[in-house]
Parts: structure tokens; C-alpha cells; sequence
């Protein structure tokens, strides 16, 4: 396939989609990432919900792959807001 179209472009032996394209991390990529991170806590008394790890690396890899502002984060059931991803990489 060509690299300039939005679909999979054969790498290696892997299909690899382009950077507009990233809709988050499958559930075998995230078995890769998931025990780097902490647990998460078990009851959270005040402040801001509780982001899940796998939403804020989801916002932080789009960001990265995309180069999009933090303005134009997407908005979404697999996303982290711009200030809890914006929060986690400045701690990390």
C-alpha cells in the first residue's frame, strides 16, 4: 500500500497506521505498558476524579504521534482530559 494513504502501511511484518489515525492503544498494547504503572488507588476522598493510566498514555501518544497542540486533545471515552495527561507527564 502506499504510504500516503490513511490505511496500514506493512513495517516489518507488522501493520503500523499513520499518525492522523492513532484511536488509542489495543488491549495487547497495553499489556505491555500496564505493569510499569502504579495500581490504581482504591478510593480517591476529594479533588479530581481518578484518570485511568491507560487514558492519560492513550492522550500522551496521540500528542506525540500527531504533534497536535494539548488545545486539541480529543475528547473521548479512551482520553484523558488535557490537564490530567498534561499533570501525569510533568510528574513522570
Amino acid at each position: 500500500m502506499l504510504e500516503g494513504d490513511n490505511m496500514p502501511v506493512e513495517s516489518e511484518g507488522l501493520y503500523h497506521l499513520m499518525a492522523a489515525c492513532f484511536e488509542g492503544l489495543r488491549n495487547l498494547e497495553w499489556s505491555l505498558f500496564k505493569n510499569i504503572f502504579p495500581k490504581p488507588p482504591e478510593k480517591r476522598e476529594r479533588g479530581m476524579p481518578y484518570s485511568s493510566f491507560r487514558y492519560v498514555l492513550n492522550t500522551l501518544l496521540y500528542i506525540l504521534i500527531t504533534g497536535c497542540r494539548w488545545s486539541d486533545v480529543p475528547k473521548g471515552e479512551i482520553w484523558a482530559s488535557k490537564s490530567s495527561a498534561h499533570r501525569w507527564l510533568k510528574r513522570w
